[in-house]
Formats: C-alpha cells, structure tokens, sequence
C-alpha cells in the first residue's frame, strides 16, 4: 500500500509539472473529469488520436512549405487551423500557442516566422508528447497497483 501511495505522489507531482511548465492548460483536467470506471482509459486513448491526427497535419504542412516558391499561405492557415484545433481539445497549451503564431505569419504572409514557428511547434509537440507518454505509463501503473490491493 505504502509503495502505491508513493507512485500516486509521484503522478500528482509530475502532472502538476505538465502545468507548471505550461505544456497543459485546464481543458486536460476537464477530458479527466470524463474518465470513470467505464472508460478508465479515456483521456489517454484521446491523446493517442490526437498523437494520430497531428502526425498527418504536421505532414501535410511540412508538404505544403517545401513548395517555398508557390506557398499557399491560405492551405497552410487552414491546416493550423486543423492543428490548433485538435491541441485546444487537449489542453495542449503550448503547442496552441505556437499554432496561433504560426497562423499569425500565415496572415502576415511571413515565410521565414512560418518556418521558425513551425520549428518550435514540432519541439513543444515532440516535449509535450514524451512527457504525457511517461504520464500514462505511470498513471497506468497507479491503476494497475489500486486494482491489485482491491482485489486483496
């Protein structure tokens, strides 16, 4: 019992770093909130089809600014506005923060602000990714070891 109570300090703190850092905003909490015994995997299994959905947007508009000389300025807002979306759902704070930058040169018609933007959100969505990866696995090991003295 002693050991869970442990690691369930541990997932309060490293949770509470997430947001110290300014990688989460409430809108994570709220997804927690939905999670209950039913789907006790709920937020995670969100995470994981945003992970899925970003991996196409970030694809598509890596696509779309090797084209230097042609770039459609309005495709690539479009696609952030994809991205921007799917972060907010999450309370990917940082990442969001960087798509609105990016739209911002976007409107600007700022092919370097782009590039240097787009940069920086693929460092603070690969950070954010790593760290919630190491969340769930933790949160996953909590919820095995609650389930272990339960069932005791």
């Amino acid at each position: 019992m002693e050991k869970n109570n442990h690691s369930h300090r541990q997932l309060v703190i490293m949770k509470q770093s997430l947001f110290d850092q300014g990688l989460l905003d409430e809108q994570f909490i709220q997804l927690e909130e939905l999670q209950d015994e039913a789907n006790p995997n709920f937020v995670e299994e969100i995470v994981t089809l945003y992970y899925r959905d970003s991996l196409r947007l970030i694809s598509s508009i890596e696509q779309a600014l090797k084209e230097r000389n042609m770039l459609d300025f309005n495709k690539l807002d479009t696609l952030m506005h994809q991205f921007t979306g799917s972060s907010s759902s999450i309370g990917a704070k940082k990442v969001k923060a960087e798509c609105n930058l990016f739209r911002e040169y976007c409107s600007a018609v700022n092919i370097e602000g782009c590039m240097k933007s787009f940069h920086q959100l693929k460092k603070e969505y690969a950070s954010l990714k790593k760290k919630l990866e190491a969340y769930f696995q933790l949160a996953r090991q909590v919820g095995l070891s609650e389930a272990e003295c339960h069932s005791k």
